[in-house]
């Protein structure tokens, strides 16, 4: 244990400047993902299909305003009214973000995306780091408590914006995007792009999901009616608890299923490995070249590597290479934001600032994930995509897609148990305290006895294809041989696809009639 404890968080700290290094590839992924969405969006023809079924149908498009119409004494609502009326009115009207100005919009977001995973990385996860230090925490509990609030900290201040904000379903529809792209998405980029069969534990897969599967399963049964009580919001928190409880005992519990076979370090996504051992060279494609041992490895990189490691969210520290100097110029407005107002714990001197860097860089992430989801509103609403649908796809992506990179790096070095832990380790994390905690705050202290509304009858269908998601999937891994490779990878993917297809056309009433239409503006 003293080992891991000791290689836990330079393991992290590596894998967190591998993945920013990878910032065009999440970039281009999140953007893939967006144009997909909008493209199943127009070929639904949304002004016919979700019209139909209620009365104003026949209204024309320039018409489709909020409609309430007084019939028999009862008041009509015909439309459901945008998330987009709860933040502050954007400086470009309607007509003028559908001429170009809502590109504007998405590069905001897209940046909120990248602020999101510079600060997580560089100060917030780094501070939980010291916290588990000075708690002395195992890295079992450590990773299923302090570590996946880190690495799930964007979508879980998405679902609070959704809950007291804009009181829609964004944050739901997050969370559980969110959760599909962990584990079809990741699972399959790590099959695709690992340029080797990396083999996994059943053991491991099998813990989690199964804890995953009982997670979903208490989501799909709370949703159902669409309201959230007091008392199922206290559940999905209580659930959490005995997760980590399974963390706490996991060796033992291993020991047990296995008979007493090797046991492997792996925790919630947090898998020891030791950066000081290995090292990524080559292009990748070869394994004979991509793993190294660091000796021979530091003769092959300069020093400024070295150097990066020691500062690795300095303003003042310019790159070398010129991609790596297109970053740092772009990243450079958050850098020197942060660098006035957070101390950096990673340096010697600030170390025992740990709590003010945990608490200033939880505003900081509130304030990220606000415009985050403020500029993804605004974006939906200017396409004609609903808030869910933008919540499960591009909202979900944006925050999920570090966690893909992290995941890639780690595969590449044949821990595909740590890959996989990592995305299911995320998702249960996400649906039990990412919803239970703003559930439970809402419905106990800010207003007791409260319900909260899903307001998306979609979402339940989602949730039951989310759960069919991770029966196929580790199926799938079970039917491979328990191995992530290049037929696996396709698979994960097109179900993936297959998920954003269904859960898309269900939103805008293409089977049966589910939700009202959003209103629009002429």
């Amino acid at each position: 244990m003293e080992g891991q404890q000791r290689g836990g968080p330079s393991s992290r700290r590596y894998m967190r400047r591998k993945r920013r290094d990878m910032m065009h590839v999440q970039v281009c992924l999140v953007l893939v993902v967006l144009g997909t969405t909008w493209g199943m969006s127009a070929l639904t023809d949304v002004s016919g299909l979700h019209l139909e079924s209620f009365p104003g149908a026949s209204l024309d498009q320039s018409q489709r305003r909020k409609l309430l119409a007084v019939a028999n004494g009862t008041l009509e609502i015909n439309c459901t009214e945008p998330a987009i009326h709860q933040f502050p009115t954007d400086v470009f009207s309607n007509s003028q973000r559908r001429q170009g100005a809502v590109v504007l919009h998405i590069m905001a977001a897209m940046y909120m995306f990248f602020a999101l995973a510079i600060v997580c990385d560089d100060y917030f996860v780094v501070s939980l780091e010291k916290i588990c230090e000075k708690l002395s925490l195992t890295e079992d509990v450590a990773g299923a408590t302090f570590m996946a609030i880190g690495s799930s900290a964007p979508e879980l201040f998405a679902s609070i914006i959704g809950v007291f904000i804009t009181h829609g379903d964004v944050g739901v529809g997050t969370i559980v995007g969110s959760a599909v792209f962990n584990i079809l998405c990741i699972v399959g980029v790590c099959s695709l792009f690992a340029g080797q069969v990396v083999h996994l534990t059943k053991y491991a897969v099998f813990r989690d999901s199964f804890c995953y599967t009982l997670s979903v399963l208490a989501l799909m049964a709370f949703i159902y009616d669409g309201r959230i009580m007091w008392w199922e919001s206290l559940v999905l928190v209580f659930l959490y608890v005995g997760y980590i409880l399974v963390m706490k005992f996991n060796s033992s519990i291993q020991r047990f299923f296995t008979r007493g076979g090797s046991i492997k370090a792996i925790t919630n996504g947090n898998a020891v490995f030791n950066p000081d051992d290995y090292s990524f060279h080559g292009d990748g494609n070869d394994p004979t070249k991509r793993l190294l041992p660091e000796g021979p490895a530091n003769k092959m990189t300069s020093g400024e590597e070295g150097n990066h490691e020691q500062v690795p969210n300095s303003p003042f520290r310019v790159p070398g290479s010129p991609m790596k100097i297109f970053k740092w110029l772009v990243s450079w407005p958050i850098l020197f934001l942060l660098f006035l107002t957070l101390p950096d714990v990673n340096q010697p001197r600030c170390e025992r600032y740990y709590l003010v860097s945990f608490f200033g860089s939880t505003v900081w992430i509130a304030v990220f994930s606000y415009v985050m989801v403020w500029m993804v509103t605004v974006v939906g609403f200017t396409l004609g995509i609903p808030d869910v649908i933008m919540g499960i796809t591009f909202l979900a992506a944006g925050t999920s897609v570090p966690d893909c990179m992290a995941s890639l790096l780690v595969a590449r070095q044949g821990q595909g148990d740590m890959a996989v832990s990592n995305s299911l380790g995320s998702n249960v994390f996400d649906i039990l305290i990412g919803l239970g905690v703003p559930w439970s705050i809402q419905t106990l202290a800010v207003s007791m006895g409260s319900q909260v509304l899903i307001n998306s009858r979609g979402l339940f269908y989602s949730v039951v294809l989310l759960l069919g998601s991770v029966t196929l999937a580790v199926l799938g891994i079970h039917v491979n041989g328990w191995r992530l490779d290049t037929r696996l990878g396709v698979y994960v993917l097109l179900l993936y696809v297959i998920f954003l297809t269904v859960s898309i056309l269900i939103e805008y009433n293409v089977f049966t009639f589910i939700n009202l239409p959003m209103c629009l503006e002429g």
